[in-house]
């Protein structure tokens, strides 16, 4: 199952900047493993925001609700998904 996930971090301005690197660290190497897994399928930075699009590839809603859960900023983020499925004009066979 494919879902599209705007996720949007703010993190409190009075957060200890050694925290703050800590939590972005930890989320970059959870994102990257996700990523080797196939998991996280695709994550685009948007430009001019501390967000991001990302497509996730899991078998349920629930796999995806346990992996946007673990992620170190979740408690810091605004999260907006979108279930997905393939276009019938996709050349895309891997589109499913």
């Amino acid at each position: 199952m494919l879902f599209h996930v705007k996720m949007t971090v703010n993190l409190p301005l009075d957060m200890n900047p050694e925290r703050a690197a800590q939590l972005k660290a930890d989320e970059k190497a959870l994102a990257q493993r996700l990523q080797e897994q196939g998991k996280w399928r695709h994550l685009w930075r948007i430009a001019g925001l501390y967000a991001n699009y990302s497509v996730f590839d899991v078998d349920s809603v629930q796999e995806l609700h346990d992996l946007l859960m673990q992620l170190p900023l979740y408690p810091y983020m605004a999260i907006k998904v979108t279930a997905m499925c393939r276009h019938p004009s996709s050349i895309r066979e891997d589109d499913c």
